[in-house]
């Protein structure tokens, strides 16, 4: 056959046409590198806790040391918090290789000796940039330094990475990710990233590949369904709503994220935060307490510290909760468990207190079964209950149930 005959060449030509827009289309659709995260490093959604909702801008050492130590000494540590994050306002310049700096008045040891006294408790240490040329707070940002940052990240000791999405102007929100992913694994120190983009850009569909956990919204804010900050900023139960539907892509390794805690910062009574950390736990959702730690009631603590309801976030099957039934003011959500046992909440949105139920076939069982019902607030056991399970749920609360 001669290729150099004209219906040869355009048969050739035609051929290549095709491998370049198959090449071009392929790399379009998968990550610049095979791997861009490691995805053992949160099998389970992380714990910990994050300066922000509680101290905004107002950080330094000695408060962060503090945190620490409260953590430890207040059961935290003990039931799988483990993550101490400085989010915004530590850093203050670069220098002039373009080194970032932290601010000397706040932390005059260096982020390094605070990473090392977080460690030294057997903690983890997390900090905070922005994909942007600055941060929310108009404090440097990591675009075009994404590398640098990484490194000094990694020799400082740094677990954790909170990303922010401000001052972004018109960069791709995934390849800005992707950027910072991409130096995080070039490091030899092991990096849980946390993607906080505000779901813009649906990072739920592409956040599994690139980070270990995405936002889904923008931020919470300490009351049960206000909104501020023009509607950005929503109530615990308003971010809720936002949730359903993404169930589906939440898996062990990657996690949509609600945003942070706000049990005890003051906003909300008991019943409230209950019901609050509650659906977190139900959503797999990383359980990241944003309060004073150094100045907890014992409520806030006893919420905080749920062994029960903490298992439910940390179960290994890493299943997100679905809404299988909302009446208005009153919801059914449902978790499957890696043991085979459901995870059951009834929430009540209204501020009465209202008798809810739930039904065996509502949830996967025969009517006819006998079902074990174990409380998760009150500790308290049902054993051969049949068909439905029935309780009356304060207003604004929850009843949150382990059926087996």
């Amino acid at each position: 056959m001669d290729l150099r005959s004209k219906p040869h060449r355009l048969l050739r030509h035609s051929l290549i046409c095709v491998f370049v827009v198959c090449s071009v289309l392929g790399a379009a659709t998968r990550p610049r590198r095979s791997a861009l995260k490691d995805y053992s490093l949160a099998p389970t959604p992380p714990m910990g806790w994050n300066s922000w909702n509680h101290f905004g801008c107002d950080v330094n050492e000695t408060l962060i040391r503090e945190i620490a130590d409260a953590l430890v000494s207040s059961g935290m540590k003990a039931v799988g918090y483990e993550y101490v994050v400085v989010d915004d306002c530590w850093q203050i310049d670069r220098d002039q290789a373009g080194h970032i700096i932290a601010d000397p008045k706040r932390f005059p040891s260096g982020i390094k000796a605070l990473a090392d006294y977080v460690h030294a408790l057997g903690l983890k240490f997390g900090i905070y940039s922005c994909a942007g040329r600055q941060t929310c707070q108009k404090r440097p940002g990591s675009r075009g330094h994404e590398f640098q940052d990484a490194r000094q990240y990694a020799a400082w000791g740094v677990d954790y990475l909170k990303y922010d999405w401000c001052n972004h102007g018109f960069q791709n929100a995934r390849a800005s990710y992707e950027t910072m992913a991409e130096a995080l694994m070039s490091l030899e120190r092991p990096i849980v990233f946390s993607i906080c983009e505000w779901g813009e850009n649906e990072p739920w569909k592409w956040g599994r590949l690139v980070g270990h956990l995405w936002r889904t919204t923008g931020d919470i804010v300490d009351c049960y369904d206000c909104t501020e900050m023009g509607g950005s900023h929503l109530g615990w139960t308003l971010i809720l709503d936002k949730q359903v539907g993404l169930e589906k892509y939440a898996r062990p390794g990657a996690w949509n994220d609600p945003d942070m805690l706000e049990v005890g910062n003051g906003g909300m009574n008991d019943t409230e935060y209950q019901a609050h950390f509650s659906m977190w736990c139900m959503l797999s959702a990383p359980l990241m307490a944003g309060n004073d730690l150094r100045n907890m009631g014992p409520q806030t603590i006893k919420i905080l510290t749920n062994v029960e309801a903490i298992a439910v976030n940390q179960d290994r099957l890493g299943k997100q909760a679905k809404k299988i039934r909302d009446e208005g003011d009153q919801e059914v959500w449902l978790k499957a468990l890696a043991d085979g046992h459901r995870a059951v909440a009834l929430l009540n949105r209204s501020k009465k207190r209202t008798r809810m139920s739930v039904a065996w076939p509502e949830i996967g069982l025969k009517q006819e079964q006998r079902v074990h019902i174990r409380d998760l607030w009150t500790f308290k056991d049902r054993s051969d209950v049949r068909g439905r399970y029935s309780a009356e749920v304060p207003g604004h609360g929850v009843v949150l149930l382990r059926l087996y």
